[in-house]
């Protein structure tokens, strides 16, 4: 028996299980996985909107993850939701010289658009991006975080994510510090059940890296399994739905 990819995701939850811890788990399970989780925030929200956030305290969330860190190990780490500048502060003091694969989704706005960063959060994910071995903006992310020639100045490893954007064909990029940018081109998957992709990626990238792929094979895996996702969404809700995890195959 080979032993999973350890993954620990520090991000918040979805009560409605479409994005966040709830998207992570299932997509770290269904790639063989093994999930760990420090839970940043306890969110209220549905397929129409987020309608309440509560912010753990930054002490639990250093517990959580000195919890799984100190027994069962890391091979990766998928980070999501932060909610205070404090929770990003006690993450990066305790990922810093960890050895395991970073991937930093910097989530600020839901797709519902709903906030889930203010100001002083965003300024410490500069450290953030730094240490990570990727982060996966989206469209109004990267344009929040200065954009593609601000992020490449700083010398920050980033898969532009064009979902966002308008047009039949989603483009995404990576572009690492002196290495060619490779670029993917797909037909978009016109559907209104598109929620978690972010978490969803993320959380698929992290755990190809923990099973040992390049950076570039564990983005390409990780589209193809979010794109799966996409198709197989159940149909859930009356908004923006959650994708199909646990119909891939």
């Amino acid at each position: 028996m080979t032993t999973p990819p350890r993954i620990l995701v520090i991000a918040g939850s979805d009560s409605s299980g479409g994005a966040g811890i709830q998207a992570d788990i299932k997509t770290i399970t269904m790639l063989g996985g093994y999930a760990m989780t420090a839970i940043t925030a306890v969110t209220a929200q549905n397929t129409l909107g987020v309608t309440g956030v509560e912010a753990l305290s930054a002490e639990m969330v250093g517990a959580q993850i000195d919890a799984c860190i100190s027994d069962i190990g890391v091979d990766a780490v998928k980070i999501g939701m932060l909610g205070s500048p404090e929770i990003a502060h006690v993450v990066l003091d305790r990922l810093e010289g960890l050895e395991a694969a970073v991937v930093f989704d910097p989530v600020m706005v839901a797709t519902t658009g709903a906030v889930l960063a203010d100001d002083d959060t965003i300024a410490a994910f500069e450290r953030l991006m730094r240490m990570a071995t990727l982060t996966t903006p989206n469209v109004p992310e990267l344009a929040a975080l200065g954009g593609h020639e601000a992020m490449a100045a700083r010398g920050i490893a980033y898969l532009a994510k064009g979902g966002d954007a308008e047009g039949p064909i989603v483009e995404d990029v990576l572009v690492r510090p002196g290495s060619e940018d490779r670029v993917w081109r797909s037909d978009r998957i016109m559907t209104r059940h598109s929620h978690g992709t972010g978490c969803t990626l993320a959380s698929a990238i992290a755990t190809w890296l923990a099973r040992g792929f390049p950076l570039e094979e564990a983005v390409s895996h990780a589209r193809e399994f979010v794109r799966a996702a996409l198709l197989a969404a159940p149909g859930f809700g009356a908004g923006n739905g959650p994708m199909g995890h646990q119909a891939v195959r």
